[in-house]
């Protein structure tokens, strides 16, 4: 009679089953090792996947692989187990370390070994490993495993080795749709716009992802135009856009103003399901409020499930571009009641909210409460903001003061805000003083060299404002043209100061002198100290007249129905002149005119300005 005998972990005692399957240490793997052994059990109870976590980077490695060769078991296939583990833990460089002792035991590497290894490279940013995998993956033919050579591609981008990350992907033996992308995504990220559209443009097939980073990409290099043209290529042929590109269009529409656009991306949101997603909120908050349409921005505040310390910061920064600092100052004071607690970005909006309304004891409070209430150090744009607030108010020597004595190395943005107030006090000495600084910090910003000029000119030192014009030249500095844009049936129509190449260049002329004649009998006059360039009045006259954002408004006019808000964006501030004439503007046509210039919102409504006249 022949006898079977069989072994499994139930048949041995209880305090034995929990040392066989649950050793935490090589001690405890040897001390269940030695009961297998003296009782005559198999050694195949014990769990492989736990001899190898428990003794990868111990100095029993060694042991551990002696014992794991009874096991039928490939012993690579153990090992990736523990590597997959270690590697998606908070260690991963643990697992670069397991790799290299499976390599000085030759343990011969899978395909999924360096799958493995090659996500702890990219989690540590390591390219250094990640050659040595990709030296591994050619040498032991791996060439043709697509998995692999995109996550290579992908370290080398991460790491800003493009020239390699290039040269890997011109070698690649087949590329898929992930291998495009990951070039696209990280050229964009590099700053390679046009390299990246190289490549969207050569691109066999694409997917949401490669028109949702080339839209982003358009944002990110500061080219919003191309991205809307991009959303409206990808609508034509049918592809259907994710929460990820409707972030990044709506990011394109609020740098343009293109609320039109950004209003059907929003009806297209709640038609697919994103209307809940709160980054898709936020960024409807942010582009509602960059297109001149508070009222839209409190509206999807409002109606969120729950708002972030995010849609609260955009809310109140929203408020503050607008001209209404008292609210921006009470949804502060609601934001603390509902205990959320504030950020940086919170209090830069705040100190907007004081620098735009003059609020300058409130702006004080709020700077010197950050650290003290909240524990928020400050930061460069939040002295920024200080110095704008000062210098705006007139109090430019507390500016002056408040620069010397920062914390940190001053930027060109500080000086710059200084050097703006310099022009609105005309305080000659300090601009000279910023320009300075500025030419060290910011040497090719047109900007700071035109304020000091036209400071100059303001002053009649006509000589002055001349030699700082040389100087421009000299550098290769050239003025930034004033230039203004208006959207009108989805179109966006561009107007640099001075053009008359439009083709409804008549009619829009004929509207402005219609305007010019209504605007004189209601006691306008053209504010030609604005213009500051050496020439006759009648001169400055026609030059004041072919300000861009006068003709942005009255192509406007010409093209929009009665009662239609006025919607345009400026590069440049608004002059003195343009501001004047749009406050009565806007009550000869009975009409809402909302400009936005480099700083601000104005919203010029019955003769009135919600600025206040304050920017």
């Amino acid at each position: 009679m022949k006898v079977s005998l069989s072994f499994s972990l139930h048949s041995l005692p209880s305090p034995a089953q929990t040392l066989v399957s649950n050793f935490n240490s090589p001690l405890e793997l040897k001390q269940a090792h030695a009961h297998l052994i003296k009782t005559n059990t198999p050694l195949s109870l014990l769990p492989p996947s736990r001899i190898a976590s428990v003794c990868a980077l111990s100095p029993d490695f060694s042991y551990a692989r002696r014992l794991l060769t009874h096991f039928p078991q490939s012993q690579v296939v153990i090992w990736n187990s523990c590597l997959k583990s270690l590697a998606e833990s908070e260690s991963p460089s643990k697992a670069i370390l397991l790799f290299s002792r499976l390599r000085e035991c030759d343990v011969v590497p899978d395909s999924f070994t360096c799958a493995f290894v090659l996500k702890a490279c990219t989690a540590l940013l390591d390219d250094k490993n990640g050659k040595c995998v990709h030296g591994v993956v050619e040498k032991l033919g791996f060439k043709w495993n697509l998995v692999l050579q995109n996550m290579i591609l992908n370290i080398y981008g991460l790491c800003g080795e493009m020239g390699t990350a290039r040269l890997l992907f011109d070698n690649m033996p087949q590329r898929d749709v992930v291998s495009w992308n990951v070039m696209i995504t990280h050229l964009v990220k590099s700053g390679d716009f046009e390299g990246a559209y190289g490549f969207f443009s050569r691109m066999p097939e694409r997917n949401v992802r490669s028109w949702t980073m080339m839209i982003s990409g358009c944002v990110h290099c500061g080219k919003p135009k191309q991205g809307v043209e991009l959303f409206m290529e990808m609508e034509k042929i049918g592809m259907q856009a994710n929460e990820v590109t409707v972030v990044a269009v709506l990011a394109a529409c609020a740098d343009l103003g293109a609320l039109e656009l950004g209003r059907r991306v929003h009806e297209y949101s709640k038609r697919n399901g994103f209307g809940r997603n709160v980054r898709v909120l936020n960024t409807l908050i942010d582009m509602y409020v960059k297109c001149g349409c508070l009222e839209e921005a409190r509206r999807v505040f409002g109606e969120m499930d729950e708002q972030t310390v995010v849609s609260w910061s955009a809310m109140i920064q929203g408020l503050a571009i607008h001209g209404q600092a008292q609210e921006a100052l009470s949804f502060f004071s609601m934001m603390i009641e509902m205990g959320l607690k504030p950020n940086g970005i919170t209090f830069i909006g705040l100190l907007h909210a004081c620098s735009h309304m003059g609020l300058v004891d409130e702006g004080r409070r709020f700077f010197s409460g950050m650290t003290r209430d909240y524990g928020i150090i400050p930061e460069i744009e939040h002295y920024g903001c200080m110095v704008d607030l000062f210098s705006r108010a007139g109090l430019l020597q507390e500016a002056h003061e408040f620069i010397m004595n920062m914390p940190i190395k001053p930027n060109g943005i500080v000086w710059g805000a200084l050097l703006g107030g310099c022009k609105v006090h005309k305080n000659i000495e300090l601009a000279e003083e910023a320009t300075r600084h500025l030419a060290q910090l910011d040497r090719l910003n047109d900007g700071y060299y035109v304020v000091l000029s036209n400071i100059y000119a303001e002053a009649d030192r006509w000589e002055d404002a001349a030699r700082v014009r040389k100087l421009m030249k000299n550098r290769g500095v050239k003025k930034t043209p004033g230039c203004s844009s208006i959207m009108v049936d989805g179109v966006i129509h561009e107007f640099v100061a001075g053009d008359d190449s439009h083709s409804q260049a008549n009619e829009i002329f004929d509207m402005w002198e219609k305007l010019l004649g209504d605007m004189k009998l209601r006691g306008y006059r053209p504010d030609t100290s604005v213009v500051l360039l050496d020439m006759d009045e009648k001169e400055k006259e026609k030059f004041l007249y072919r300000h861009s954002e006068k003709l942005a408004l009255c192509f406007g006019l010409i093209n929009t129905p009665p009662g239609v808000v006025i919607r345009i964006m400026k590069n440049l501030r608004v002059c003195e002149d343009c501001h004047a004439a749009f406050k009565l503007i806007s009550t000869i046509v009975d009409r809402e005119i909302v400009v936005r210039d480099r700083n601000r919102f104005h919203c010029f409504k019955d003769g009135a300005c919600s600025c206040q006249d304050y920017w």
